[in-house]
């Protein structure tokens, strides 16, 4: 069983980039996180991933009217047609251009995407298998700048596209005598959305500088004409002989246009009003309007702007039925389920995922994910929960089963860098670099204990003995391990002897022995019951990064520096073996290196290890995308899991493109990203946070790993 785990569920980030969806029952919120897609199902209160993964981040995703099936685009313009039933990839389509919009026809018959100006009608896949299920039906050009926006009227017949050009075009999908391409202007700045109303031709176009134009149409759906094909000259000879002349071309096609304007009308557009956010907003600063959504049963469109806040008016008088600011950054995504009750947010810079029901003003749904990388990870005694905390100073607590965070601590004011659960699982304790360790009730969700230390110190690892009552944390600036009583909070002594910054502490459970590990390349044991602490020292030969003792106690393994993996007698301190994992961690070059991937392994190592339950294998992990297993009585890898295939991050390939390789460097350096604002180069030596550079790719590494109590997960 230890070598047959499989992708379960994705915790930690909820929402990153892309748009949001409903279910068509409207009960489940389909959110993009990174390569994959998770589903948060609102009425059983769970959440669950699809274990699929595309090669870059998602942009796009759509699902069919029977909910059966779901389209999703990446960044670079792959489409893949997903089962929703079977869980499996159906097919692929590479559209070779940026792709910002895909929707499906109200009849499920056709979807139509927005590929760079133009947009393409494609026949909806059959629920059966077939060779190609993206097959084209017509495209449509005539845009000069990226659509941004699609919609298909209520019959399914006509489709309206809204533009960075500042234009909104209405295109009959299908041939009709009274409609071809029509063309609406006016706006001021890029459209954002542009809908239908329903059961009618009337449009609303939506800004980005925050106004709202209602063009008016003078004709109904009922009244659009479907084309119909002439027949032939040939034919008609054939169909009454009695004809004598057959005209030539071009009085026919004279005599052609003629009819079409005696007897079809074709359609016009007036304006029908023209709205601005500014009342909605007065007395805020000016933020642009970044993403919209029109339910078209009950008339309401719904806005969200770049500082947080969102609106929702009455159409097509403009009445502001709510408002409400969910955070400072911009709100990315917006969609409404099909009864118009729960709005669905999503903000990206902050990874956050709100469901609001308007009508009752309260949450259905509020989770967010850590803002910057998650550091360390824990499992309850119980498995039940999962603690994890982030640079962002943040401790969150997770249900295992449901994959929902219940509860945030943001006591902490500096990155987390350890977290553990006491063995009663009441309380969690976290270490931080503000110099603080924090212990957390888990009954009454408050901080209700803080350890400190004389002199100001970061905190780099935390230990917790068997019973609770012990509290331990290393020091990077003093090389100290500072000793903590839980029931009182005063500090009871501290470890001196390492020449360096502590880098991971242990206790063992079954003698309740600290083990210590510092970049002086030294282990350390100490009896903290005794007085002077200290027992014995193992000396190697690299910095250590890593330890941990097996179950029972009787063995302690250290990852160093070097790569590799030893494991030592905790009685006669004695080592055992080693294994050497340079090469099983994978050869990763990033996109602005200058070394080979093979030299760039040479400064890979393992930053974290767990013992299987029974003791028998060990798992490590590190500055790579691999996962290992290993054999600790063989001293061979069994298993090795691949953590994530999404080629967005950076560190993923081992041989770059030699067409990006110029003779000032690679392109990766230049700045693409879509950002407005200034172009910052990335500081040398930062290795966290955005680099102060608008644009950059996270590297893909592991921080931390844990086995369950259980060892199902």
């Amino acid at each position: 069983m230890k070598f047959t785990y499989q992708f379960s569920n994705l915790l930690g980030s909820v929402y990153r980039k892309g748009n949001i969806v409903f279910t068509p029952d409207g009960n489940s919120v389909v959110s993009p996180v990174g390569n994959r897609i998770s589903v948060f199902d609102l009425k059983n209160n769970k959440s669950r991933t699809l274990p699929i993964e595309t090669r870059v981040n998602i942009t796009c995703t759509e699902l069919s009217p029977d909910g059966r099936t779901a389209i999703v685009v990446t960044e670079e313009g792959e489409g893949h047609l997903i089962s929703l039933v079977s869980q499996s990839v159906l097919g692929t389509h590479h559209f070779h251009h940026e792709v910002h919009q895909v929707k499906f026809s109200p009849d499920g018959k056709k979807f139509a995407v927005t590929r760079d100006t133009v947009v393409q009608v494609f026949h909806a896949p059959g629920k059966t298998c077939e060779f190609n299920p993206f097959v084209l039906y017509r495209t449509f050009s005539g845009h000069v700048d990226d659509v941004v926006s699609i919609d298909w009227s209520s019959d399914s017949r006509v489709l309206c596209s809204g533009s960075r050009d500042r234009r909104t075009r209405v295109i009959a999908a299908q041939r009709l005598k009274n409609l071809n391409i029509y063309d609406l202007g006016g706006l001021r700045d890029t459209v954002v959305g542009a809908f239908f109303e329903e059961r009618s031709l009337d449009i609303y176009s939506v800004a980005k500088d925050g106004y709202v134009f209602v063009w008016k149409s003078d004709t109904q759906l009922n009244d659009l004409q479907a084309w119909e094909e002439k027949k032939s000259s040939e034919e008609m000879e054939d169909a009454d002989d009695s004809e004598v002349k057959v005209k030539s071309p071009k009085k026919r096609k004279k005599q052609k246009k003629q009819e079409e304007e005696t007897t079809v009308s074709r359609i016009f557009y007036t304006s029908g009003g023209k709205f601005s956010y500014r009342e909605a907003r007065k007395g805020s600063e000016y933020a642009e309007l970044t993403s919209t959504c029109f339910h078209k049963s009950s008339h309401v469109l719904i806005s969200g702007f770049s500082d947080g806040t969102f609106f929702l008016h009455e159409m097509p008088g403009f009445s502001l039925i709510h408002s409400l600011s969910i955070s400072e950054q911009s709100v990315d995504s917006i969609a409404i389920n099909n009864t118009g009750d729960w709005v669905a947010l999503g903000c990206g810079k902050l990874g956050q995922l709100l469901v609001w029901e308007w009508q009752s003003e309260s949450y259905v749904l509020k989770q967010q994910g850590h803002f910057n990388d998650m550091t360390c990870v824990t499992y309850s005694p119980d498995g039940q929960n999962i603690v994890t905390g982030g640079g962002d100073g943040k401790v969150k607590v997770w249900n295992s089963m449901s994959g929902f965070c219940f509860v945030t601590f943001n006591d902490h004011t500096g990155e987390i860098t350890g977290v553990k659960v006491t063995q009663n699982g009441r309380s969690v304790l976290s270490s931080s670099i503000d110099g603080t360790v924090r212990a957390f009730d888990l009954t009454r969700y408050r901080n209700y204990k803080t350890f400190t230390s004389p002199k100001p110190d970061q905190f780099s690892c935390l230990a917790v003995d068997g019973s609770g009552e012990i509290v331990c944390a290393g020091g990077t600036n003093e090389f100290l391990i500072y000793v903590w009583t839980m029931k009182t909070g005063r500090l009871l002594q501290t470890l001196a002897g390492h020449e360096g910054p502590i880098s991971a502490l242990d206790f063992s459970q079954s003698d309740s022995v600290l083990a210590s590990g510092s970049w002086d390349k030294t282990v350390k044991f100490w009896n903290i019951y005794e007085q002077g602490g200290r027992r014995e020292t193992i000396e190697l030969n690299s910095d250590i990064l890593a330890l941990t003792f097996r179950p029972d106690g009787r063995e302690l393994a250290v990852a160093t520096l070097n790569a590799q993996i030893t494991f030592w007698d905790t009685n006669s301190c004695q080592q055992k073996g080693a294994v050497e994992g340079r090469h099983d961690l994978g050869y990763g070059r990033k996109e602005t290196e200058k070394i080979s991937g093979k030299t760039s392994a040479e400064g890979k190592s393992f930053e974290s290890l767990c013992y299987s339950a029974d003791g028998e294998c060990i798992l490590a992990a590190g500055r790579s995308r691999n996962v290992c297993i290993y054999s600790i009585a063989d001293q061979l890898l069994m298993k090795k899991f691949v953590i994530s295939c999404n080629h967005s991050l950076d560190g993923m390939e081992e041989f770059l493109d030699k067409r990006k390789m110029t003779e000032w460097g690679s392109l990766a350096l230049v700045d693409t990203g879509q950002s407005d604002g200034d172009k910052a180069i990335a500081l040398p030596g930062v290795k966290k946070g955005d680099h102060s550079s608008r644009y950059w790719k996270p590297e893909v590494r592991v921080y931390s790993l844990h086995f369950s109590p259980t060892g199902k997960f």
